[in-house]
C-alpha cells in the first residue's frame, strides 16, 4: 500500500479527513493514510514542502500565499466554507466592544476578522494577536478580549457554555467562500495523479459521510478535536463541509482583493486551484467516490 502522511488541525472542517481514514476509505484505495495533529496552520506549507507530508487540509489562502516555485502548493478539494466566525462575550455589546483577538495573519480567521472590523465600524477597536487559533480562544475564554475571531466548533462551544454570542460570520461578507481545503504539492498533483486522485475520491465520500452522519462524525471527531461530541454535532449541523466550496471564483477574488489591501500579497495570484480531480468524479464513465484505484 502507498503510504501517505495528512497535516490536520482541529475543527469540523477537518472532519472528512478523519472520517476518510477511521472508516477506511483511503484503505480501500489502497493507501496506508495516517494524520498528524499540527498546532498552528502556518506550520503546514513548511510539513508538505519537506515531504513530512502527502497532503493538507488548511486555510486556502495560506495556499494562494505561499512559495511560487517547485514547492508551491495547489488546493484540490473543498472543505471547510463561510467558517470563521465573530463571537462576542455574553452581556457586551456589538457597539460596546473595545478589544478583539484574532490568531496570525493570512487565514480565515484573521481575514474574517479584518473584514468584519471595517464593516462594523470598530475603528477604534484593539486587535489582539495570538501565534494560533488556540490562542485566540484561550485569551477570549480567560477574559482577554471582549471579542474573538474563530471557526467550528468552538462558536458553538461559546454560546452552548454561554460564554459567547456570535455576531457574524464569513458568509454574511464573502457568501459560500471557502475555507480550509484539501491540498497537495504542485509537484506531485503532476507527478502522481492518480495518487492524488485517489485521495480526492476517498476525500469526497468523506464528505458524504460528515453531511449525512453528523452525529457519528461527531464521535469520530472528537478525540482528535477534543471537545465533546455533543458541541461537534451541534456545529456540524450549522456548517457543514462542501466539497466544491473552491469553485467559488467570485467570493475567492474578493478574499485575495483584503489580502492585497492589508499587504499579505502584492498581486492576487493564479493557478493554486487545480480542479481536474474534483471534475473527474462527476466525469461520464468515472468510477464516482468510490471503490478502489
Amino acid at each position: 500500500m502507498d503510504r501517505v502522511r495528512f497535516s490536520l488541525l482541529r475543527g469540523v472542517c477537518q472532519t472528512p479527513a478523519y472520517v476518510a481514514v477511521e472508516r477506511g476509505y483511503l484503505r480501500e484505495e489502497g493507501l496506508d493514510a495516517r494524520i498528524q495533529i499540527e498546532p498552528t496552520a502556518w506550520l503546514i506549507p513548511g510539513q508538505l514542502d519537506s515531504g513530512q507530508s502527502q497532503f493538507a487540509v488548511l486555510p486556502w489562502t495560506r495556499v494562494a500565499a505561499g512559495p511560487k516555485d517547485e514547492a508551491r502548493m495547489v488546493v484540490c478539494a473543498g472543505s471547510g466554507v463561510e467558517e470563521a466566525a465573530v463571537v462576542v462575550r455574553q452581556g457586551v455589546d456589538e457597539d460596546a466592544v473595545r478589544s478583539v483577538v484574532v490568531p496570525r495573519e493570512g487565514g480565515m480567521k484573521d481575514l474574517t476578522a479584518m473584514a468584519l472590523i471595517r464593516s462594523l465600524g470598530w475603528d477604534e477597536v484593539e486587535v489582539l494577536r495570538q501565534p494560533s487559533g488556540d490562542g485566540a480562544i484561550i485569551a477570549f475564554f480567560a477574559g482577554g478580549a471582549d471579542a474573538a475571531s474563530m471557526v467550528e466548533p468552538y462558536a458553538t462551544l461559546m454560546e452552548e457554555l454561554g460564554v459567547g454570542r456570535v455576531i457574524r460570520r464569513t458568509g454574511d461578507i464573502w457568501p459560500g467562500a471557502p475555507g480550509c481545503s484539501l491540498a497537495t504539492t504542485a509537484a506531485l498533483a503532476e507527478g502522481e495523479p492518480d495518487l492524488v486522485q485517489a485521495v480526492v475520491r476517498a476525500y469526497a465520500r468523506g464528505v458524504d459521510f460528515v453531511r449525512s452522519e453528523p452525529a457519528e462524525t461527531a464521535r469520530i471527531a472528537h478525540r482528535y478535536i477534543g471537545v465533546a461530541p455533543a458541541f461537534i454535532e451541534a456545529a456540524l449541523r450549522k456548517n457543514a463541509p462542501d466539497l466544491n466550496a473552491v469553485r467559488n471564483e467570485a467570493a475567492m477574488k474578493q478574499v485575495l482583493l483584503l489580502m492585497q489591501d492589508l499587504g499579505y500579497l502584492d498581486h492576487a495570484p493564479e493557478d493554486f486551484v487545480d480542479l481536474r480531480f474534483l471534475d473527474a468524479l462527476a466525469a461520464p464513465g468515472s468510477r464516482g467516490i468510490g471503490g478502489p484505484r
